[in-house]
């Protein structure tokens, strides 16, 4: 049966999905939590489109049959075994046309139920940006590097709050060490997948909490609707003093491959300066981490200020911290929600 995108995304919380289109299309990006089961491979889907220009679509048809015909028991199998069970799965494509119809065909044929999304991969994107545009009551957690943004909205979560982890989702810190000890990042158009896929499961009604970014967020770009919503809500800037600071990153960076903190120290070169450069890599070759943060922050405190500067100012509103203790602040972040 044809779904709507609201309707396939309430079904698949309790279904699985298959995403028929090519690995290549499934690698950039696709539905959190689909399953890969492409009808042709990326060398077979070029073949079927260079047929269809050619000589048309019944002789498009044809050569994909030839394709598909020798898969098809593999393909059945592969479905019983994600949902043995309930033998009901969830299917889409590109646009819902004829690979999700066909596989969905094959499937209800050998007794697992099929059901497609109507305007497939494309409706459902169309869906992730009018749904990111759609007003929420943003607070952004703002703050200079090192403040502990990330340790604070995991214990404003613990503490009942709802958060969007943007830097978590996005596999990088936002900084040019940011990228360090992180998974590879993901396509901006999956990021924004990613981020739809907790903004739909959040109260509309209540509060979101989500960390100060730039428009990008290392390789990822913030969906332009949601960078707007960002840049006019209300910033609760924890001031942490630069000591408190230095020790947190002297903590976080301990211990990591030295090679890739004198390669993201070489990356900010034209804007630390050479000699503050050159001070970083003589501190790094002695392991004196303190240094090495102390330096850096020099200019990254700048870059933050420049950027909080650009704000409405009467939306900016600073909250003294002295101690990095996560769990405290997000206390007295959440009183003063509450206040304001």
């Amino acid at each position: 049966m044809p779904l709507s995108v609201p309707d396939f995304l309430a079904q698949s919380e309790n279904l699985p999905i298959i995403d028929v289109r090519s690995p290549g299309e499934f690698g950039h990006a696709h539905m959190p939590g689909a399953v890969s089961m492409p009808l042709f491979d990326d060398a077979e889907r070029a073949l079927v489109g260079t047929k269809y220009k050619q000589a048309g679509k019944d002789h498009a048809v044809l050569l994909g049959l030839d394709m598909v015909g020798p898969k098809m028991s593999h393909f059945v199998r592969a479905a019983k075994k994600l949902n043995p069970q309930g033998k009901q799965v969830l299917v889409h494509c590109w646009r819902g046309g004829m690979r999700s119809g066909s596989m969905a065909w094959l499937f209800n044929t050998a007794g697992v139920q099929a059901d497609t999304l109507i305007g497939g991969y494309k409706a459902y994107r169309n869906t992730v940006l009018a749904g990111l545009a759609e007003p929420r009551n943003l607070i952004i957690l703002g703050g200079k590097t090192g403040s502990g943004k990330t340790d604070i909205l995991k214990e404003l979560a613990a503490q009942g709050e709802q958060i969007i982890d943007l830097e978590g989702l996005a596999h990088h810190k936002g900084s040019s060490y940011g990228a360090i000890g992180q998974l590879p990042q993901p396509s901006s158009e999956m990021f924004e997948n990613l981020i739809y896929d907790k903004w739909r499961r959040l109260d509309p009604t209540q509060r979101i909490w989500l960390e100060d970014e730039s428009r990008n967020v290392g390789s990822c770009f913030v969906a332009p609707p949601l960078w707007t919503q960002m840049r006019a809500a209300p910033v609760a800037f924890v001031d942490v003093p630069k000591a408190v600071r230095v020790e947190r990153l002297v903590r976080e960076y301990t211990g990591i491959d030295h090679a890739l903190l004198v390669e993201a120290t070489e990356r900010i070169k034209k804007r630390l300066g050479g000699q503050a450069t050159k001070d970083c890599l003589a501190a790094l070759e002695q392991q004196d981490y303190a240094t090495v943060a102390n330096l850096t922050l020099d200019y990254y405190d700048k870059a933050y200020l420049y950027g909080l500067s650009l704000r409405d100012q009467t939306n900016v509103y600073p909250i003294d911290i002295q101690r990095d203790t996560p769990a405290e602040t997000a206390t007295q972040l959440i009183a003063w929600a509450d206040e304001m």
